[in-house]
């Protein structure tokens, strides 16, 4: 029976990742990963070659492959036990705020330098900034609470010139609030975006990477082991993910003309109930859910804004031409 190259159609039309990954181009940019490819028989497509996905450091170095090969980063690297994001997920969150800044620009995406995100809880990993400047060249400001993972987004700036300009960072310095501080009188911001912490406590954050582990391996484990990496601000917060975008909402009613569109991942559906009755309390414009899913996971993006549809168009975008 002949392999097929199955294409992932659950992922952006845009996403560079829709296809298995290409590990022969990825070696030749990125040699360190040939030590972790090997061939599995029971993948359906031509070449089943593969890394175990249960392996941290096989996930990070196929990571750094997959920023040299598609997005002209020359250097990139995350201190052990720090979060290393699966790319082609994140990819989808960029293109899709792309589409979502294109119905306030009469159908264009908006690309260039004086667009720019605010990405909060940027980790140690910069991914979105990354992404989003390598693909449609914006600029971003980074903020964490960690300042261990800010020294490292510094890390891989410094390391990648083109980032330089492109990307700036702050600390919030008061854990408790998530745009105060950060926000300026000036900022004119087109998107915010964010991977919100999704656990209550330690204990949950454990036992969801156990759960992550098993579901890669054939044999169960029963010690909780971060192989996925994760720091505690990364993983769990005081009232877990619902209470984190709950924060967030109130907040951004603070600085309704200085953001076209707020975003955040929501991970659980059961929260987005809870969440529309806040937007609505705090009087959002509009707002909207967009499904993602990758593989057998679904999550989803809460989208809102505080801008008439009327002053969303006259949101000054000075654009550049498409670079995709």
């Amino acid at each position: 029976m002949s392999k097929t190259v199955t294409e992932k159609i659950s992922l952006h039309p845009r996403n560079q990742h829709r296809l298995r990954y290409d590990f022969k181009l990825l070696i030749e940019k990125c040699s360190e990963l040939k030590s972790f490819v090997f061939i599995n028989e029971q993948h359906s497509d031509a070449s089943g070659e593969t890394i175990d996905f249960s392996n941290p450091l096989a996930v990070k170095t196929l990571n750094k492959a997959l920023l040299i090969s598609y997005y002209d980063i020359q250097n990139w690297d995350i201190p052990q036990d720090y979060l290393c994001p699966p790319i082609p997920g994140r990819a989808d969150y960029i293109h899709h705020i792309a589409d979502l800044l294109a119905e306030s620009n009469n159908g264009i995406i908006p690309t260039g330098a004086e667009v720019e995100g605010l990405d909060i809880g940027v980790g140690a990993n910069c991914i979105y900034p990354i992404i989003g400047n390598g693909v449609y060249n914006w600029n971003f400001v980074g903020t964490d609470i960690d300042e261990k993972a800010l020294n490292n987004c510094s890390e891989i700036i410094e390391a990648n010139p083109k980032l330089i300009e492109a990307i700036s960072l702050q600390q919030q310095l008061e854990p408790r609030f998530v745009f105060k501080n950060i926000i300026t009188p000036e900022d004119k911001f087109a998107f915010t975006i964010c991977n919100p912490p999704f656990h209550k406590s330690a204990e949950d954050a454990s036992k969801g990477s156990l759960r992550k582990v098993n579901n890669l391996q054939d044999k169960k484990v029963t010690k909780a082991v971060l192989n996925f990496g994760g720091q505690n601000t990364e993983l769990w917060c005081d009232g877990g993910e619902l209470g984190f975008i709950t924060q967030m909402i109130y907040e951004s009613a603070r600085y309704p003309m200085q953001c076209l569109w707020f975003t955040t991942l929501v991970s659980k559906q059961s929260h987005l109930k809870s969440l529309y009755k806040t937007l609505n309390k705090v009087n959002a414009a509009q707002i909207k859910t967009i499904d993602m899913t990758q593989g057998q996971k679904t999550s989803r993006i809460l989208a809102w804004t505080f801008l008439t549809e009327t002053q969303q168009k006259n949101w000054k975008f000075e654009t550049e031409q498409p670079v995709f």
